[in-house]
């Protein structure tokens, strides 16, 4: 692919996801979410850890306010927004790096938005044909994400006759529907959702085959970060899963994923230069 093709536009940003590869940490604005059980849903911690973050070297911040975990119940519009947007308020006027909203309700992200975030990480990949307007009106970026069911149910059981195929058709699907929304295609970024609607075994295949998702021709967002699959490969709780991280990490780099979704952005961080070191040398 040309160097071109992998130019992220998200608002006033220009993010080059080819020069190497990007760091995206993760703020969970929630009293539940399975990695930090709400460690930071006070909002001055929550802005505290996003400087941090940038600090550390994250390249985009990513502020959620609603647990998309395996169980998770949903939370109201407003409760979600109320989250939020302090948050990214402050945010973006203590940082350069873009942020972004995780969220899939479209009156989060316009909030959002217009409180500074530059992209929207969509777990339902614009299910919500709003969101595909507010991508295209806000003239922001956008992560179109992979996922099998609703996070209530989504691990019951998920079945695939080949899950890389159906993940790369459906990612493929939804970026031709946002580009017929009229959403420009350089805006859009898509990720398979390792542990959305899938077993340990389906997410270590797509981890492997992470390369399969090049010929979308946009740049491929990967979150493996202390998830249940690494667990099961370790045998280790959530918060002993950083060497795992570590290596999900450096193997999906190293198969051309752009950017990586984490928690530990120190650490990543390192280990994404040391691979990209060794892929240029």
């Amino acid at each position: 692919m040309e160097q071109s093709t992998y130019i992220w536009r998200a608002g006033p940003h220009g993010l080059d996801c080819r020069a190497r590869t990007l760091v995206m940490g993760i703020v969970n604005v929630t009293p539940d979410s399975f990695s930090d059980g709400g460690r930071f849903f006070d909002p001055e911690m929550a802005v505290s850890r996003g400087i941090e973050m940038v600090r550390d070297g994250a390249d985009i911040i990513d502020i959620g306010g609603e647990s998309t975990r395996p169980g998770s119940d949903p939370v109201s519009i407003e409760d979600e927004r109320d989250r939020v947007v302090p948050v990214i308020k402050r945010l973006a006027a203590e940082v350069q790096a873009p942020i972004s909203v995780d969220t899939r309700k479209h009156q989060v992200a316009k909030a959002a938005v217009d409180a500074g975030a530059s992209i929207v990480n969509d777990v339902t990949a614009g299910s919500d044909p709003e969101m595909f307007r507010l991508v295209r009106e806000g003239g922001v970026g956008m992560v179109l994400m992979h996922m099998k069911g609703e996070p209530k149910t989504m691990q019951e059981s998920p079945r695939y006759d080949d899950v890389v195929r159906e993940v790369h058709d459906y990612l493929d699907a939804r970026v031709r529907a946002a580009v017929e929304a009229g959403v420009d295609r350089d805006r859009l970024c898509v990720d398979p959702g390792l542990g959305f609607g899938k077993t340990t075994d389906h997410s270590l295949r797509l981890m492997k085959e992470t390369d399969a998702l090049l010929d979308l021709g946009r740049p491929v967002l990967v979150g493996p970060s202390r998830k249940s699959f690494i667990g099961d490969a370790l045998g280790a709780e959530v918060g002993e899963r950083l060497e795992g991280t570590a290596g999900a990490v450096a193997y999906m780099v190293a198969r051309g994923a752009h950017i990586v979704r984490v928690h530990d952005v120190k650490e990543m961080a390192r280990v994404v230069r040391v691979v990209d070191a060794i892929l240029k040398a």
